[in-house]
């Protein structure tokens, strides 16, 4: 696996989850990381124990629904750092409920923290990352590339993740800016950890989220795939969707 030395890598979502394990793999292979997260608190902990750990970074609370907090947070790493060489969309929301009892409110929030971040902050990176021929690793979901029930609005905010990662990655290739995408399945993150299914649900459709394999994915293993994307050791691999389920969309 190749090191990121030198590098500058910006990751959304770093207070917990697959967000933390990603910013820890990068930094404990050189790169330089700009860890955000809207949790302030769980960041600060997450930066100390990092320190303890001896792997420096710099941490910076931020909305990724806001384009205007997404276009600052972009420019402040670029003046921390000079460059930037990875982007990491991971942060997310779940959102497990039935279609009869999805809110415009609710629906309008999973599409602007999923979907619309992506946007922003890759529009805000790229030209930064053309000056580098840098890349991209956007973190979807198999909700992304599947119908899974009392997901409607998950499904949607990250298969828009899958398809707007496809067309960059097609308009950017002659560029040398790599786009790819991981969609992991189940994996024992905190946010997985407080989603239920909603009251009277068909368990026989809930079972469609289960993976084949046990025990779930943890957030090292997408880590590592998130890093392997956006190493000199995928440099022929661009508009990928990896997906990490377990075997849960194989049947």
């Amino acid at each position: 696996m190749s090191t990121f030395e030198n590098k500058v890598v910006f990751v959304t979502g770093a207070a917990s989850g697959i967000g933390h394990a990603t910013a820890a793999y990068f930094m404990a292979r050189g790169a330089q990381v700009f860890a955000t997260d809207l949790n302030t608190q769980g960041l600060t902990q997450a930066v100390s124990q990092w320190h303890e750990q001896g792997l420096p970074c710099v941490a910076y609370t931020l909305d990724v629904s806001d384009p205007s907090a997404c276009e600052n947070a972009m420019s402040t790493c670029l003046e921390q750092f000079g460059r930037l060489d990875v982007l990491c969309n991971v942060a997310g929301i779940g959102q497990l409920t039935d279609f009869a009892s999805l809110s415009i409110e609710d629906w309008e929030r999973v599409l602007r923290v999923n979907a619309s971040s992506v946007f922003y902050l890759c529009k805000f990176a790229m030209p930064h990352l053309l000056a580098v021929q840098g890349n991209i690793v956007n973190v979807a979901s198999t909700a992304g590339v599947v119908g899974l029930p009392y997901n409607a609005g998950y499904c949607a905010s990250k298969g828009a993740v899958v398809q707007f990662s496809k067309a960059l990655a097609v308009e950017y290739a002659d560029r040398h800016v790599r786009v790819n995408v991981v969609c992991p399945g189940a994996v024992a993150t905190p946010l997985a950890k407080q989603l239920q299914p909603p009251p009277n649900a068909n368990m026989s459709l809930y079972q469609r989220m289960y993976p084949l394999v046990q025990p779930v994915a943890t957030p090292n293993e997408i880590a590592h795939t998130i890093g392997y994307l956006a190493s000199d050791d995928a440099r022929f691999v661009t508009g990928t969707v990896q997906i990490i389920d377990g075997g849960q969309t194989a049947i």
